[in-house]
């Protein structure tokens, strides 16, 4: 009797384990909750962290009142090298200062505003443009650069309350029609809702940088990305009316 007993016990004891172990595998899985990326700030520790620190140290070397600050990644950064000479034509016009960072994203540049970007710089208009990379390999939704980008121009308008922003629409890419460039106009349409026509401006180039069959011609960008000095050009005179309008310059 104690030996079926004692059967009878380990068979209760392993079908309360089998149970218990089928429960645990039926049950739902805890959801983890989605975190945006574009909206965490995070620095650079890749081959650009030379180049966050030159920006950084800008701000930090030369605080002060400046006419234009530019904001942005590679195509921002890029005044300095293939639109040098459009950038030394606007530095005759105005006191300008360039915060562009190749390869930045959304997260990036708002580690760099927590870490002192914008301290000490009270700059009449900020010209932003960002947004590109945080599209390469889906790693962030449409919703969430849109988010990232957003939270860009409120930090600005927190910081520097008195500084307008000129919001650049993010610039085609791509040699012609293509899925990356789709995603972009998507989220130009929304961006353009932030202009409030006071503070906040939106102006897009998007289609003097393209040919009339769609291509992007290597003359305006040798990497269907970057632009040359003919898209600086564009990009200077788009941004010379709304300048003339908001006073500034001399």
């Amino acid at each position: 009797m104690k030996s079926i007993k004692l059967v009878l016990t380990f068979a209760a004891v392993a079908a309360a384990l089998q149970l218990s172990t089928l429960a645990q595998s039926n049950a739902p899985a805890l959801a983890v909750p989605h975190v945006n990326s574009a909206i965490i700030p995070v620095p650079r520790t890749d081959g650009s962290t030379n180049r966050q620190n030159v920006v950084l140290a800008r701000a930090k070397d030369a605080p002060g009142d400046y006419d234009l600050e530019f904001i942005g990644d590679s195509i921002t950064q890029g005044w300095e090298s293939n639109g040098q000479h459009v950038w030394q034509e606007l530095g005759g016009k105005y006191k300008i200062i360039n915060f562009g960072v190749g390869g930045d994203r959304t997260q990036h540049v708002l580690w760099r505003f927590e870490n002192g970007q914008l301290d000490g710089i009270k700059a009449r208009a900020a010209i932003v443009m960002i947004g590109t990379n945080n599209s390469n390999n889906r790693d962030n939704t449409d919703a969430e650069i849109l988010e990232g980008v957003t939270a860009i121009v409120n930090q600005i308008r927190t910081r520097q309350p008195d500084t307008k922003i000129i919001l650049m629409g993010i610039f085609p890419r791509g040699k012609a029609f293509n899925p990356q460039r789709g995603r972009l106009l998507e989220i130009n349409q929304a961006l353009a809702k932030l202009d409030d026509g006071k503070n906040i401006f939106y102006l897009d180039i998007g289609s003097q940088l393209i040919e009339a069959d769609g291509s992007i011609s290597t003359a305006m960008m040798k990497d269907a990305l970057h632009p040359g000095e003919a898209g600086y050009k564009i990009w200077d005179a788009a941004i010379e009316p709304k300048l003339k309008e908001l006073g500034i310059g001399k």
